[in-house]
C-alpha cells in the first residue's frame, strides 16, 4: 500500500521533526545565509545604535539562525522577523517565514494577522526610510514617491510569499487527501476481494453439496433396489427360474437407468455451455463463484424426473417386493420443472429409505395437489419381525438431502417415526 503519514516520516527518517534528511539539510543551508546575511546587516544597525559592532554582528547570526526552526515554530520566525524589521535585518528570513506560515496547517486567522503585522511593519520602515533618505538628498524625487514605494515594497515583500505559501499548503493537503484516498480505496478492494473469495468459496461448497445430493439420490435408490432383486433372486433362483429370470431383467434395467442418469449429471459436469475453458490457475477468484452458479443453474434446467414418472417409481419398488400404494388428490396439473423434481427426489428418498430399514412393510404413499401448493407424504407400517432384510447400508444423509431441497424452495419438511412403530416422511412444496 502508499505510504502516507506517519508510515510515510518513519519509512523516511529524517532527524528531530524534519521529515527527509534533505529537508533538513535544506532548512540548515537556509539559517545559515539568512544568519550571515543578518550578521552583515547587523554592521550597519551597531554604528547607528551606537553599539559595539561585535554585538551588532552577533545579534544578527542569532536572529537569523531562527530560520532553523522555521517548520516546527513558523510564527515564531514570523515574530522574530516582524521584532527586526525596523532594524532593517532578515529580509530572506522574512520571506521564507511567510511562505512557511502561509503553507503551514494554522487557521486562516492567524495567518492573516501575522501577514498584516508584517505589511504594517515593512510598511512603516520602508517609509521612515525613504522619507530620511530624500530629507538627506540621496533622492529628489517628489512627495508622492514616498507612500508609493513604501507600499510597493511592503506589498511586494510580503504577497507573493504568502500567495505562493497558500498555493503550495493548498496543494500539499491536496495531494495528502488523494493518498488518503487511494489507501482507503486500496483497503476496500482488498476487502472486495476477501469477500468474493468468500462468496466463491460458498458457491463452491453449496456446488460440491448440490452434486452430492443428485448423486445420492441418483444412487441410492437405484442401487438400493438392485440390491433387494439380487437378494430375491438368490432366494429363488432354484425354486422358481422363471421368476429369476424376471428379477435378473429388472436388476439390468436399474442398472442401466442409473448408469444413463449418472452419465446425464457428469455431462453437466463436464460440460461448460460449449465454451473452452482456460486452465485454472488463469481463472480469477471472482469467476468461480458464478461459474458455479451457472452450473447450478444449468443443472436444474436440465430436464430430471417429474411427477408424471411417479407411478413408474412406485411399480419400480412394488416389483421389488415392496407392498406400496399410491393416492393422488386434487387436480393433477403441471409445476415448475424444479418444484416436480424435488417432489419426485422425496418420494424417492422416502422410498429407498423404507427398502433400507423397513424391508417388507407396507407403505403408502400420498400426493395432493392444492391451490397454490403440493404436499406429499410417504407413511410404513412396522415391518414384519420375519422379514428379510437385505442389509443395505445407509449414509444418514437421506433426511437431510430432502430438507435441504424442500426448504430451498420455501417448503416444509417433517418426518419421524408414527405412533404405531412405523415411519413418516411429509413434505410442503409452494406451486411457484
Amino acid at each position: 500500500m502508499t505510504a502516507t503519514g506517519e508510515d510515510d516520516v518513519t519509512a523516511r527518517g529524517g532527524p528531530w521533526w524534519w521529515a527527509r534528511r534533505r529537508s533538513a539539510v535544506f532548512d540548515a543551508s537556509l539559517a545559515v545565509v539568512s544568519a550571515l546575511e543578518c550578521a552583515l546587516e547587523g554592521i550597519p544597525f551597531a554604528r547607528d545604535a551606537g553599539i559595539p559592532v561585535a554585538a551588532g554582528v552577533v545579534f544578527g547570526l542569532v536572529a537569523g539562525s531562527v530560520l532553523l526552526v522555521r517548520r516546527r515554530w513558523p510564527i515564531a520566525v514570523v515574530l522574530v522577523s516582524i521584532a527586526i524589521t525596523p532594524a532593517e535585518m532578515g529580509f530572506l528570513m522574512g520571506v521564507v517565514g511567510l511562505y512557511t506560515l502561509a503553507a503551514a496547517e494554522l487557521p486562516r486567522r492567524i495567518i492573516g494577522s501575522l501577514a498584516g503585522m508584517s505589511l504594517v511593519g515593512t510598511l512603516i520602515v520602508t517609509f521612515v526610510k525613504t522619507r530620511q533618505d530624500m530629507s538627506r538628498g540621496d533622492l529628489d524625487i517628489g512627495d508622492w514617491f514616498v507612500p508609493f514605494a513604501a507600499i510597493t515594497m511592503s506589498l511586494g515583500f510580503t504577497a507573493p510569499p504568502v500567495l505562493l505559501g497558500l498555493y503550495v499548503g493548498a496543494r500539499r493537503r491536496l495531494m495528502e487527501s488523494l493518498r488518503e484516498r487511494a489507501d482507503d480505496l486500496e483497503r476496500e478492494l482488498q476487502l472486495l476481494a476477501e469477500r468474493a473469495e468468500e462468496r466463491a468459496e460458498w458457491a463452491r461448497s453449496e456446488e460440491r453439496t448440490r452434486i452430492a445430493r443428485e448423486m445420492h439420490d441418483v444412487v441410492a435408490h437405484r442401487v438400493s433396489l438392485m440390491v433387494v432383486h439380487a437378494a430375491a433372486l438368490q432366494a429363488v433362483a432354484r425354486k422358481d427360474p422363471e421368476k429369476a429370470v424376471r428379477n435378473a431383467a429388472l436388476v439390468g434395467d436399474m442398472g442401466r437407468q442409473a448408469l444413463t442418469e449418472l452419465r446425464e449429471m457428469l455431462g453437466v459436469l463436464r460440460s461448460g455451455g460449449g465454451e473452452r475453458r482456460a486452465p485454472a490457475a488463469s481463472v480469477p477468484l471472482a469467476a468461480v463463484g458464478v461459474a458455479a452458479a451457472a452450473a447450478a443453474s444449468r443443472a436444474a434446467d436440465d430436464e430430471g424426473p417429474c411427477l408424471a414418472e411417479l407411478e413408474e417409481l412406485v411399480g419400480q419398488s412394488a416389483a421389488a417386493g415392496m407392498v406400496v400404494a399410491l393416492s393422488v388428490e386434487g387436480d393433477v396439473r403441471s409445476y415448475a420443472p424444479l418444484v416436480e423434481q424435488t417432489a419426485y427426489r422425496v418420494v424417492q428418498e422416502a422410498l429407498t429409505n423404507v427398502h433400507k430399514h423397513a424391508a417388507g412393510a407396507k407403505t403408502y404413499v400420498r400426493l395432493a395437489h392444492r391451490v397454490s401448493e403440493i404436499a406429499m407424504q410417504v407413511e410404513n407400517e412396522p415391518p414384519e419381525e420375519a422379514a428379510s432384510s437385505a442389509r443395505l447400508p445407509s449414509g444418514g444423509n437421506g433426511l437431510v438431502g430432502m430438507k435441504e431441497r424442500v426448504s430451498a424452495l420455501g417448503g416444509v419438511f417433517v418426518s419421524g417415526p408414527t405412533d404405531a412403530g412405523g415411519f413418516r416422511v411429509s413434505a410442503v412444496i409452494p406451486a411457484s
